[in-house]
Protein backbone atom coordinates (compact mmCIF):
# COMPACT_ATOMS: atom_id res chain seq x y z
CA UNK A 1 0.00 0.00 0.00
CA UNK A 2 1.03 3.28 -1.08
CA UNK A 3 -0.09 6.10 1.84
CA UNK A 4 -0.72 9.56 0.91
CA UNK A 5 1.22 11.99 3.54
CA UNK A 6 -0.29 15.66 4.15
CA UNK A 7 2.97 18.33 5.35
CA UNK A 8 2.20 20.55 8.07
CA UNK A 9 4.42 23.16 9.31
CA UNK A 10 4.22 23.58 12.81
CA UNK A 11 4.09 27.31 14.66
CA UNK A 12 1.07 26.73 17.08
CA UNK A 13 -0.58 22.96 18.31
CA UNK A 14 -3.94 24.28 17.32
CA UNK A 15 -3.38 25.22 14.02
CA UNK A 16 -1.56 22.32 13.37
CA UNK A 17 -4.65 19.87 14.55
CA UNK A 18 -7.03 21.97 12.83
CA UNK A 19 -5.28 21.04 9.92
CA UNK A 20 -4.27 17.58 10.47
CA UNK A 21 -8.29 17.32 10.79
CA UNK A 22 -8.51 18.94 7.36
CA UNK A 23 -6.20 16.98 5.83
CA UNK A 24 -7.80 13.86 7.36
CA UNK A 25 -11.05 15.08 5.71
CA UNK A 26 -9.45 15.41 2.67
CA UNK A 27 -8.15 12.28 2.17
CA UNK A 28 -4.84 11.66 3.82
CA UNK A 29 -3.81 9.01 5.34
CA UNK A 30 -1.48 10.37 7.50
CA UNK A 31 0.33 13.54 8.14
CA UNK A 32 3.59 15.02 8.50
CA UNK A 33 4.32 16.91 11.40
CA UNK A 34 7.29 19.52 10.39
CA UNK A 35 8.44 20.54 14.36
CA UNK A 36 11.45 21.89 13.10
CA UNK A 37 9.80 25.21 15.15
CA UNK A 38 9.39 23.73 18.07
CA UNK A 39 13.25 22.86 19.20
CA UNK A 40 12.28 24.64 22.41
CA UNK A 41 8.93 23.66 23.21
CA UNK A 42 9.04 19.69 23.31
CA UNK A 43 5.95 19.57 25.45
CA UNK A 44 4.22 21.29 22.98
CA UNK A 45 5.04 18.79 20.32
CA UNK A 46 4.42 16.03 23.13
CA UNK A 47 0.79 17.15 22.84
CA UNK A 48 0.70 17.62 19.33
CA UNK A 49 1.42 13.81 18.68
CA UNK A 50 -0.63 12.56 21.19
CA UNK A 51 -3.69 14.59 20.08
CA UNK A 52 -3.21 14.12 16.57
CA UNK A 53 -6.16 12.62 14.82
CA UNK A 54 -4.62 10.84 12.46
CA UNK A 55 -1.19 8.49 12.36
CA UNK A 56 1.51 10.77 12.36
CA UNK A 57 4.98 11.25 10.89
CA UNK A 58 6.93 13.70 13.00
CA UNK A 59 10.11 15.26 11.00
CA UNK A 60 12.75 18.15 12.51
CA UNK A 61 14.70 19.20 9.42
CA UNK A 62 17.98 20.56 9.49
CA UNK A 63 18.44 23.58 7.42
CA UNK A 64 21.35 22.20 5.13
CA UNK A 65 18.76 19.50 3.91
CA UNK A 66 15.62 22.18 3.28
CA UNK A 67 14.25 22.48 6.88
CA UNK A 68 14.40 25.28 9.13
CA UNK A 69 16.35 23.97 12.20
CA UNK A 70 19.70 25.52 13.20
CA UNK A 71 19.54 25.05 16.46
CA UNK A 72 21.71 23.01 18.97
CA UNK A 73 21.95 19.27 18.12
CA UNK A 74 20.79 18.81 21.88
CA UNK A 75 17.98 20.21 21.26
CA UNK A 76 16.62 18.42 18.21
CA UNK A 77 17.66 15.03 20.72
CA UNK A 78 15.66 16.16 23.50
CA UNK A 79 12.93 17.05 21.01
CA UNK A 80 13.09 13.78 19.15
CA UNK A 81 12.64 12.19 22.83
CA UNK A 82 9.53 14.28 23.24
CA UNK A 83 7.67 13.18 20.42
CA UNK A 84 9.22 9.58 20.77
CA UNK A 85 7.50 8.76 24.08
CA UNK A 86 4.62 10.78 23.80
CA UNK A 87 1.66 8.11 24.34
CA UNK A 88 0.01 7.80 21.66
CA UNK A 89 2.87 8.14 19.60
CA UNK A 90 4.32 9.03 15.82
CA UNK A 91 4.11 5.95 13.63
CA UNK A 92 7.68 7.33 12.10
CA UNK A 93 10.39 9.59 12.41
CA UNK A 94 12.37 11.13 9.79
CA UNK A 95 15.60 11.78 10.31
CA UNK A 96 18.76 12.64 7.77
CA UNK A 97 20.67 10.01 6.94
CA UNK A 98 23.92 12.15 7.62
CA UNK A 99 22.77 13.28 10.81
CA UNK A 100 22.44 9.40 12.20
CA UNK A 101 25.49 8.68 10.58
CA UNK A 102 27.36 12.00 12.61
CA UNK A 103 26.06 11.36 15.83
CA UNK A 104 26.57 9.10 17.74
CA UNK A 105 24.77 10.14 20.44
CA UNK A 106 21.74 11.03 18.56
CA UNK A 107 21.19 7.09 16.94
CA UNK A 108 21.46 6.16 20.65
CA UNK A 109 18.50 8.34 22.19
CA UNK A 110 16.40 8.18 18.73
CA UNK A 111 17.27 3.79 19.12
CA UNK A 112 15.70 4.23 22.46
CA UNK A 113 12.19 5.84 21.18
CA UNK A 114 11.69 3.61 17.98
CA UNK A 115 11.16 -0.25 17.42
CA UNK A 116 13.27 -1.80 16.39
CA UNK A 117 11.95 -5.66 16.62
CA UNK A 118 11.82 -7.99 13.74
CA UNK A 119 12.71 -7.19 10.49
CA UNK A 120 10.62 -6.44 7.28
CA UNK A 121 9.69 -8.78 4.50
CA UNK A 122 11.22 -7.29 1.25
CA UNK A 123 9.45 -3.99 0.39
CA UNK A 124 6.72 -4.89 2.60
CA UNK A 125 4.83 -1.71 4.07
CA UNK A 126 5.50 -1.59 8.00
CA UNK A 127 1.84 -0.35 8.42
CA UNK A 128 0.53 3.05 10.41
CA UNK A 129 0.52 1.89 13.66
CA UNK A 130 0.66 3.99 16.88
CA UNK A 131 1.18 4.03 20.86
CA UNK A 132 3.52 3.73 22.90
CA UNK A 133 7.03 3.21 21.64
CA UNK A 134 6.35 2.12 18.39
CA UNK A 135 7.39 4.40 16.12
CA UNK A 136 9.20 3.66 13.48
CA UNK A 137 12.57 5.45 11.58
CA UNK A 138 12.73 6.27 8.06
CA UNK A 139 16.58 7.51 7.24
CA UNK A 140 16.51 10.47 4.28
CA UNK A 141 18.56 12.22 2.27
CA UNK A 142 17.53 15.57 0.42
CA UNK A 143 19.50 17.43 -2.48
CA UNK A 144 17.94 20.93 -3.33
CA UNK A 145 20.18 21.68 -6.06
CA UNK A 146 20.00 18.40 -8.57
CA UNK A 147 21.00 14.20 -8.54
CA UNK A 148 23.54 13.70 -5.70
CA UNK A 149 26.41 11.80 -7.23
CA UNK A 150 26.57 8.85 -4.42
CA UNK A 151 22.50 8.62 -4.46
CA UNK A 152 22.67 4.76 -4.64
CA UNK A 153 25.23 4.56 -2.09
CA UNK A 154 23.60 6.68 0.62
CA UNK A 155 20.22 4.49 -0.31
CA UNK A 156 22.34 1.65 0.66
CA UNK A 157 23.93 3.44 3.79
CA UNK A 158 20.45 3.69 4.97
CA UNK A 159 18.72 -0.28 4.59
CA UNK A 160 21.56 -1.10 5.75
CA UNK A 161 20.87 0.13 9.25
CA UNK A 162 18.57 -2.62 11.64
CA UNK A 163 17.08 0.39 12.84
CA UNK A 164 15.52 1.64 9.31
CA UNK A 165 12.15 0.88 8.39
CA UNK A 166 11.67 3.10 5.38
CA UNK A 167 14.36 4.47 2.92
CA UNK A 168 13.61 7.89 1.65
CA UNK A 169 14.93 10.28 -0.69
CA UNK A 170 14.27 13.36 -2.54
CA UNK A 171 16.76 15.86 -5.33
CA UNK A 172 15.78 18.55 -7.72
CA UNK A 173 15.11 17.03 -10.84
CA UNK A 174 16.47 17.93 -13.88
CA UNK A 175 14.67 16.57 -16.45
CA UNK A 176 11.62 14.22 -16.55
CA UNK A 177 13.73 11.33 -16.73
CA UNK A 178 14.78 11.60 -13.45
CA UNK A 179 11.66 10.26 -12.69
CA UNK A 180 12.19 6.98 -13.70
CA UNK A 181 15.41 6.92 -11.65
CA UNK A 182 13.04 7.28 -8.86
CA UNK A 183 11.03 4.64 -9.71
CA UNK A 184 13.35 2.01 -10.08
CA UNK A 185 15.22 3.09 -7.09
CA UNK A 186 11.67 2.16 -5.12
CA UNK A 187 11.51 -1.05 -7.07
CA UNK A 188 14.65 -1.72 -6.11
CA UNK A 189 15.07 -1.13 -2.73
CA UNK A 190 15.18 -4.21 0.08
CA UNK A 191 13.22 -2.01 2.11
CA UNK A 192 10.33 0.03 2.01
CA UNK A 193 10.69 3.06 0.05
CA UNK A 194 10.43 6.48 -0.73
CA UNK A 195 12.17 8.20 -4.15
CA UNK A 196 10.48 11.78 -4.93
CA UNK A 197 11.45 13.92 -8.16
CA UNK A 198 11.33 17.81 -6.78
CA UNK A 199 10.29 20.69 -9.11
CA UNK A 200 8.52 20.98 -11.70
CA UNK A 201 9.97 17.99 -13.70
CA UNK A 202 9.79 16.05 -10.59
CA UNK A 203 5.53 15.66 -10.62
CA UNK A 204 5.66 12.01 -11.89
CA UNK A 205 7.40 11.07 -9.41
CA UNK A 206 4.32 12.43 -6.93
CA UNK A 207 1.50 12.04 -9.40
CA UNK A 208 2.92 8.29 -10.05
CA UNK A 209 3.89 6.81 -6.54
CA UNK A 210 1.23 4.48 -6.00
CA UNK A 211 1.77 2.77 -9.18
CA UNK A 212 4.95 2.87 -8.70
CA UNK A 213 5.02 1.05 -5.37
CA UNK A 214 6.34 3.80 -2.88
CA UNK A 215 6.09 3.93 0.84
CA UNK A 216 4.14 7.25 0.68
CA UNK A 217 3.89 10.58 -1.47
CA UNK A 218 2.97 13.74 0.18
CA UNK A 219 0.45 15.97 -1.08
CA UNK A 220 -0.78 19.39 0.78
CA UNK A 221 -3.90 21.47 1.55
CA UNK A 222 -5.03 23.83 -0.67
CA UNK A 223 -3.17 27.35 -0.23
CA UNK A 224 -0.73 25.56 1.54
CA UNK A 225 2.87 26.17 0.40
CA UNK A 226 3.90 22.57 0.89
CA UNK A 227 7.31 21.30 2.49
CA UNK A 228 9.12 21.05 -0.75
CA UNK A 229 8.52 22.18 -4.65
CA UNK A 230 6.21 20.37 -6.66
CA UNK A 231 4.31 19.04 -4.22
CA UNK A 232 0.54 18.44 -5.19
CA UNK A 233 -2.51 19.62 -3.35
CA UNK A 234 -4.41 16.66 -1.79
CA UNK A 235 -7.72 17.23 -4.49
CA UNK A 236 -5.53 16.93 -7.14
CA UNK A 237 -4.03 13.90 -6.53
CA UNK A 238 -6.81 12.15 -5.53
CA UNK A 239 -9.54 14.02 -7.60
CA UNK A 240 -7.53 15.14 -11.36
CA UNK A 241 -4.36 12.21 -10.86
CA UNK A 242 -6.82 9.53 -10.35
CA UNK A 243 -5.11 8.38 -6.72
CA UNK A 244 -7.33 5.48 -5.48
CA UNK A 245 -7.71 4.01 -9.18
CA UNK A 246 -3.89 3.41 -9.99
CA UNK A 247 -2.28 0.06 -9.83
CA UNK A 248 1.02 -1.07 -11.20
CA UNK A 249 -0.37 -1.50 -14.81
CA UNK A 250 -2.36 1.54 -14.90
CA UNK A 251 -1.51 3.22 -18.53
CA UNK A 252 0.65 6.65 -18.42
CA UNK A 253 -0.78 9.56 -21.09
CA UNK A 254 0.86 13.20 -21.22
CA UNK A 255 0.83 16.37 -22.70
CA UNK A 256 4.11 17.29 -23.45
CA UNK A 257 5.07 21.27 -24.29
CA UNK A 258 7.27 23.88 -22.80
CA UNK A 259 5.44 25.67 -21.21
CA UNK A 260 2.74 23.40 -20.07
CA UNK A 261 1.51 24.58 -16.55
CA UNK A 262 -1.32 26.58 -17.84
CA UNK A 263 -2.59 23.54 -19.72
CA UNK A 264 -6.43 22.03 -19.22
CA UNK A 265 -5.66 18.87 -20.66
CA UNK A 266 -5.00 16.56 -17.35
CA UNK A 267 -8.33 18.13 -16.56
CA UNK A 268 -10.25 16.61 -19.58
CA UNK A 269 -8.25 13.50 -20.14
CA UNK A 270 -8.60 12.37 -16.41
CA UNK A 271 -12.32 12.76 -15.91
CA UNK A 272 -12.95 11.27 -19.66
CA UNK A 273 -11.42 8.03 -18.34
CA UNK A 274 -12.87 7.90 -15.47
CA UNK A 275 -15.99 8.35 -17.21
CA UNK A 276 -15.22 5.28 -19.65
CA UNK A 277 -13.86 3.67 -17.09
CA UNK A 278 -10.48 3.32 -18.67
CA UNK A 279 -7.52 1.95 -16.86
CA UNK A 280 -5.29 5.31 -17.44
CA UNK A 281 -3.74 8.54 -15.97
CA UNK A 282 -2.39 12.03 -17.45
CA UNK A 283 0.17 14.19 -16.65
CA UNK A 284 1.61 17.30 -17.87
CA UNK A 285 5.13 16.54 -19.28
CA UNK A 286 7.10 19.60 -19.58
CA UNK A 287 9.98 19.31 -22.28
CA UNK A 288 12.46 21.90 -23.43
CA UNK A 289 11.93 23.39 -26.95
CA UNK A 290 15.35 21.29 -28.48
CA UNK A 291 14.69 18.70 -30.61
CA UNK A 292 17.78 16.81 -28.00
CA UNK A 293 15.50 17.21 -25.17
CA UNK A 294 12.10 15.75 -26.35
CA UNK A 295 13.81 12.59 -28.44
CA UNK A 296 15.78 11.68 -24.68
CA UNK A 297 12.69 12.47 -22.97
CA UNK A 298 10.23 10.72 -24.87
CA UNK A 299 12.55 7.63 -25.71
CA UNK A 300 13.17 6.64 -22.23
CA UNK A 301 9.62 6.85 -20.92
CA UNK A 302 8.32 4.93 -23.80
CA UNK A 303 11.61 2.31 -23.63
CA UNK A 304 10.50 2.11 -19.91
CA UNK A 305 8.92 -1.60 -19.39
CA UNK A 306 7.49 -0.75 -15.73
CA UNK A 307 6.05 2.64 -16.90
CA UNK A 308 3.09 1.99 -19.52
CA UNK A 309 3.74 5.03 -21.45
CA UNK A 310 1.22 4.32 -24.27
CA UNK A 311 0.62 8.04 -25.37
CA UNK A 312 0.89 12.13 -25.44
CA UNK A 313 -1.01 15.14 -26.68
CA UNK A 314 2.15 17.50 -28.22
CA UNK A 315 1.24 20.98 -28.34
CA UNK A 316 3.66 24.16 -28.64
CA UNK A 317 6.85 23.76 -29.58
CA UNK A 318 6.91 20.31 -30.05
CA UNK A 319 4.73 19.24 -32.73
CA UNK A 320 7.20 18.72 -35.39
CA UNK A 321 9.40 17.37 -33.32
CA UNK A 322 7.17 14.23 -32.66
CA UNK A 323 7.75 13.84 -36.67
CA UNK A 324 11.10 14.03 -36.77
CA UNK A 325 11.00 11.70 -33.65
CA UNK A 326 8.58 8.98 -34.95
CA UNK A 327 10.37 8.67 -38.30
CA UNK A 328 13.79 8.25 -36.41
CA UNK A 329 11.95 5.60 -34.64
CA UNK A 330 10.94 3.37 -38.11
CA UNK A 331 7.22 4.38 -37.00
CA UNK A 332 3.91 4.99 -39.02
CA UNK A 333 3.30 8.97 -39.96
CA UNK A 334 -0.18 9.15 -40.45
CA UNK A 335 -1.01 10.95 -44.40
CA UNK A 336 -2.83 14.27 -43.26
CA UNK A 337 -0.03 14.77 -40.27
CA UNK A 338 2.76 14.17 -43.08
CA UNK A 339 0.83 16.79 -45.31
CA UNK A 340 0.78 19.01 -42.46
CA UNK A 341 4.46 18.70 -41.02
CA UNK A 342 3.22 18.69 -37.80
CA UNK A 343 1.73 16.29 -35.58
CA UNK A 344 -0.01 16.48 -32.14
CA UNK A 345 -0.54 12.71 -30.98
CA UNK A 346 1.50 10.11 -30.21
CA UNK A 347 0.03 6.48 -29.96
CA UNK A 348 1.91 4.03 -28.63
CA UNK A 349 0.89 0.17 -29.34
CA UNK A 350 2.43 -2.51 -26.86
CA UNK A 351 1.92 -6.64 -27.14
CA UNK A 352 0.88 -8.65 -24.06
CA UNK A 353 4.16 -9.07 -23.01
CA UNK A 354 4.68 -4.80 -22.63
CA UNK A 355 7.34 -4.40 -25.93
CA UNK A 356 6.75 -1.28 -28.03
CA UNK A 357 4.86 -3.30 -30.95
CA UNK A 358 4.37 0.11 -32.72
CA UNK A 359 4.30 4.23 -32.58
CA UNK A 360 2.16 6.58 -34.43
CA UNK A 361 2.22 10.71 -35.45
CA UNK A 362 -1.21 11.62 -36.07
CA UNK A 363 -2.35 15.45 -36.28
CA UNK A 364 -5.84 16.10 -34.86
CA UNK A 365 -5.63 19.55 -34.78
CA UNK A 366 -6.85 19.79 -38.93
CA UNK A 367 -10.48 18.95 -38.50
CA UNK A 368 -10.80 20.07 -34.54
CA UNK A 369 -10.12 23.82 -36.34
CA UNK A 370 -12.35 23.37 -39.22
CA UNK A 371 -15.33 22.62 -37.31
CA UNK A 372 -14.77 25.47 -34.90
CA UNK A 373 -14.16 27.95 -37.50
CA UNK A 374 -16.98 26.84 -39.31
CA UNK A 375 -19.44 26.90 -36.40
CA UNK A 376 -20.48 30.56 -36.73
CA UNK A 377 -21.01 30.00 -40.39
CA UNK A 378 -23.60 27.14 -39.78
CA UNK A 379 -21.16 24.65 -39.13
CA UNK A 380 -20.66 24.20 -43.27
CA UNK A 381 -17.43 23.61 -44.32
CA UNK A 382 -18.10 24.52 -47.58
CA UNK A 383 -18.74 28.28 -46.56
CA UNK A 384 -14.71 28.75 -45.76
CA UNK A 385 -14.76 28.66 -49.60
CA UNK A 386 -15.90 31.93 -50.12
CA UNK A 387 -13.71 33.35 -47.30
CA UNK A 388 -10.26 35.12 -47.49
CA UNK A 389 -8.47 34.39 -44.27
CA UNK A 390 -5.70 35.86 -42.56
CA UNK A 391 -3.51 32.97 -40.22
CA UNK A 392 -1.54 34.62 -37.76
CA UNK A 393 1.20 32.74 -37.05
CA UNK A 394 3.61 29.88 -38.74
CA UNK A 395 4.01 27.06 -36.02
CA UNK A 396 2.24 23.62 -35.98
CA UNK A 397 -1.22 24.74 -35.25
CA UNK A 398 -1.08 27.45 -38.07
CA UNK A 399 0.08 24.61 -40.72
CA UNK A 400 -3.04 22.49 -39.71
CA UNK A 401 -4.88 25.55 -40.17
CA UNK A 402 -3.53 26.61 -43.29
CA UNK A 403 -3.61 22.85 -44.73
CA UNK A 404 -7.38 22.32 -43.90
CA UNK A 405 -8.07 26.34 -45.73
CA UNK A 406 -6.52 25.62 -48.47
CA UNK A 407 -8.21 22.04 -49.09
CA UNK A 408 -11.75 23.86 -48.59
CA UNK A 409 -10.80 26.35 -51.12
CA UNK A 410 -10.43 29.45 -49.15
CA UNK A 411 -7.98 32.19 -50.05
CA UNK A 412 -4.99 32.38 -47.20
CA UNK A 413 -2.93 35.01 -46.03
CA UNK A 414 -0.17 34.29 -43.32
CA UNK A 415 1.49 37.37 -41.02
CA UNK A 416 4.34 35.96 -39.11
CA UNK A 417 7.25 38.27 -37.02
CA UNK A 418 9.39 36.34 -38.36
CA UNK A 419 9.50 36.80 -42.24
CA UNK A 420 11.70 33.73 -43.66
CA UNK A 421 9.49 31.06 -42.01
CA UNK A 422 6.29 32.89 -43.31
CA UNK A 423 7.53 33.05 -46.88
CA UNK A 424 9.03 29.38 -46.59
CA UNK A 425 5.27 28.21 -45.04
CA UNK A 426 3.39 30.05 -47.92
CA UNK A 427 5.54 28.90 -50.75
CA UNK A 428 5.05 25.19 -49.55
CA UNK A 429 0.86 25.78 -49.27
CA UNK A 430 0.77 27.83 -52.33
CA UNK A 431 -0.65 31.05 -50.39
CA UNK A 432 -0.03 34.62 -50.02
CA UNK A 433 2.43 36.06 -47.30
CA UNK A 434 2.14 39.91 -45.53
CA UNK A 435 4.75 41.51 -43.44
CA UNK A 436 3.75 40.99 -39.52
CA UNK A 437 3.61 44.96 -39.55
CA UNK A 438 0.32 45.35 -42.03
CA UNK A 439 -1.06 42.40 -40.67
CA UNK A 440 -4.02 44.67 -39.34
CA UNK A 441 -4.27 46.05 -43.15
CA UNK A 442 -5.34 42.63 -44.84
CA UNK A 443 -8.67 42.89 -46.52
CA UNK A 444 -9.83 39.94 -45.08
CA UNK A 445 -13.11 37.94 -43.70
CA UNK A 446 -11.76 35.65 -41.53
CA UNK A 447 -9.12 36.01 -38.84
CA UNK A 448 -7.49 33.18 -37.53
CA UNK A 449 -4.68 33.30 -34.48
CA UNK A 450 -2.22 30.54 -34.01
CA UNK A 451 -0.12 31.97 -31.95
CA UNK A 452 -0.06 31.46 -28.13
CA UNK A 453 -0.23 35.22 -27.70
CA UNK A 454 -3.08 36.29 -25.11
CA UNK A 455 -2.49 32.48 -23.70
CA UNK A 456 -2.78 32.44 -19.58
CA UNK A 457 -0.94 33.94 -17.91
CA UNK A 458 -0.35 36.35 -20.69
CA UNK A 459 -4.24 37.49 -21.04
CA UNK A 460 -3.92 41.19 -21.83
CA UNK A 461 -1.82 40.62 -25.14
CA UNK A 462 -3.61 40.41 -28.46
CA UNK A 463 -1.34 39.20 -31.77
CA UNK A 464 -3.11 42.26 -32.83
CA UNK A 465 -1.32 44.52 -30.25
CA UNK A 466 -4.03 47.32 -29.04
CA UNK A 467 -5.10 48.04 -32.82
CA UNK A 468 -8.46 46.90 -34.12
CA UNK A 469 -8.05 46.31 -38.38
CA UNK A 470 -10.66 47.98 -40.55
CA UNK A 471 -11.72 45.39 -41.93
CA UNK A 472 -13.25 43.74 -38.67
CA UNK A 473 -17.26 44.21 -38.80
CA UNK A 474 -20.27 42.31 -39.28
CA UNK A 475 -19.65 39.61 -41.53
CA UNK A 476 -16.15 38.86 -40.70
CA UNK A 477 -15.10 35.70 -38.32
CA UNK A 478 -12.38 35.36 -35.75
CA UNK A 479 -11.46 32.37 -34.63
CA UNK A 480 -8.49 32.05 -32.09
CA UNK A 481 -6.97 28.56 -31.39
CA UNK A 482 -6.18 29.74 -27.69
CA UNK A 483 -8.29 28.00 -25.46
CA UNK A 484 -6.95 29.33 -22.10
CA UNK A 485 -8.23 31.84 -21.26
CA UNK A 486 -12.03 30.75 -23.36
CA UNK A 487 -11.99 34.54 -24.48
CA UNK A 488 -9.11 36.21 -25.09
CA UNK A 489 -8.00 39.88 -25.44
CA UNK A 490 -7.95 39.24 -29.37
CA UNK A 491 -11.84 37.55 -29.24
CA UNK A 492 -12.60 40.78 -27.23
CA UNK A 493 -10.94 42.97 -30.23
CA UNK A 494 -13.17 41.25 -32.89
CA UNK A 495 -16.26 41.14 -30.50
CA UNK A 496 -16.50 44.79 -30.16
CA UNK A 497 -15.74 45.45 -33.49
CA UNK A 498 -18.94 42.89 -34.38
CA UNK A 499 -17.26 39.97 -35.46
CA UNK A 500 -18.51 36.81 -35.25
CA UNK A 501 -16.21 34.90 -33.08
CA UNK A 502 -14.70 30.93 -32.23
CA UNK A 503 -13.53 30.64 -29.44
CA UNK A 504 -10.27 28.02 -28.99
CA UNK A 505 -12.28 25.79 -26.93
CA UNK A 506 -14.66 23.92 -29.47
CA UNK A 507 -11.25 23.34 -31.44
CA UNK A 508 -9.78 22.19 -27.91
CA UNK A 509 -12.70 19.85 -27.20
CA UNK A 510 -12.45 18.07 -30.83
CA UNK A 511 -8.80 17.27 -31.29
CA UNK A 512 -9.16 15.75 -27.47
CA UNK A 513 -11.89 13.83 -28.39
CA UNK A 514 -10.15 11.94 -31.77
CA UNK A 515 -6.80 11.75 -29.03
CA UNK A 516 -9.00 9.98 -26.61
CA UNK A 517 -10.21 7.10 -29.04
CA UNK A 518 -6.94 6.87 -30.34
CA UNK A 519 -5.70 6.04 -27.25
CA UNK A 520 -8.72 3.86 -25.53
CA UNK A 521 -10.29 2.61 -28.88
CA UNK A 522 -13.13 3.92 -27.31
CA UNK A 523 -16.17 7.18 -28.16
CA UNK A 524 -14.80 9.99 -26.58
CA UNK A 525 -17.37 11.02 -23.57
CA UNK A 526 -17.84 14.78 -25.42
CA UNK A 527 -20.63 15.72 -22.46
CA UNK A 528 -17.53 15.08 -19.72
CA UNK A 529 -15.20 16.93 -21.69
CA UNK A 530 -17.62 19.77 -22.65
CA UNK A 531 -18.57 19.73 -18.85
CA UNK A 532 -15.39 19.67 -17.50
CA UNK A 533 -14.70 23.01 -19.72
CA UNK A 534 -17.80 24.73 -18.01
CA UNK A 535 -16.82 23.79 -14.71
CA UNK A 536 -13.18 25.71 -15.22
CA UNK A 537 -14.64 28.41 -16.81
Amino acid sequence: MTYLCCPIFVHAVDTALQEAARAKQQGADLVEYRIDDLADRPQDAAQLVAQSPSPCLCTCRLAEEGGEFDGEETQRIALLEAVGLASPGPSYLDLELASYQRSANLRQKVHLVVDQSGEIENNRSPGLNSGGRSARLILSAHDFQGRPSNLTRKLADMAAHPACRVVKTAWMARSLRDNLEAFELIRDSPKPAVALCMGEFGAPSRILAKKAGAFLTFARLDGDVGTAPGQPTLHELLNLYRWKQQQPSTSVYGVIGWPIGHSKSPHLHNAGFSAAGFDGVYLPMPIPPEYEHFKATVGAWIDDPHLHFNGASVTIPHKQNLLKFVREREGHVDPLADRVGAANTLVVKRDPSGAVRSLEARNSDVDGALDAIAQPLGGARAELATRHAVVLGAGGSARAVIAGLVDTGAAVTLCHYKPEPAHKLAEEFGIDAAPWDQRTAVDANLWINTTPVGMHPNVDDSPLGDTTPDAFGPGVVVFDAVYNPPETKFLQQARAAGCAVATGVEMFLRQAAAQFEAWTNQPAPLATFRQVMADMG
